[in-house]
């Protein structure tokens, strides 16, 4: 099971011209809101990605505006394991647990998993906060990423897998956001 100190969220290419075309874009973006604040309040760092913004737009206002202090990781590989910047931020943290979100599951989102498991980290994706512009390469992505290793799971189950118990310290601020 993931922990809060082993863990790190990453949340990739939720950019301005991009997600408007995504399947389910509301939950999409309710989904990834909830896990960047439940991140901030189980203190999980957060590294997130654009892809070409000069191009696709930089992160949505909605997503941006959560994380005011830090600044995206800007890639032209489709996987973020393809950015030595984001590979050496993601070493420097000392987690081996990531969480990933973002789009699009059959291609930014599968690339990024795919490298990380071959590079020996844990990942979870969070089915219902990431999107593809039809749900069915959405499920091809998720279905690839599942047969590579990675593990499918939802923001309420990664969520309260992290809390493990209703004592823990942070589970009203969690319940709160998932309400």
């Amino acid at each position: 099971m993931f922990s809060p100190e082993k863990s790190v969220l990453v949340v990739i290419d939720v950019q301005e011209k991009l997600t408007p075309l995504m399947h389910e874009k509301e939950t999409l973006l309710k989904n990834v809101q909830i896990l960047i604040q439940a991140a901030q309040v189980l203190d999980i760092p957060i590294l997130w990605s654009e892809h070409v913004p000069e191009k696709i737009g930089a992160t949505v206002e909605s997503i941006r505006r959560l994380m005011p202090t830090q600044k995206p990781i800007v890639k032209t590989s489709f996987g973020c394991g393809g950015k030595e910047s984001f590979t050496k931020a993601l070493a420097s943290l000392y987690r081996k647990q990531i969480i990933v979100t973002g789009i699009e599951a059959h291609v930014c989102v599968y690339q990024t998993v795919a490298q990380l498991l071959g590079s020996s980290y844990k990942v979870q994706v969070v089915s219902d906060a990431v999107s593809s512009r039809t749900p069915e390469n959405k499920e091809i992505g998720l279905a690839r990423m599942r047969s590579e290793g990675g593990v499918i799971t939802a923001t309420e189950m990664i969520l309260f897998e992290l809390l493990k118990t209703a004592e823990h310290s942070q589970f009203r601020n969690i319940l709160d956001l998932v309400r």
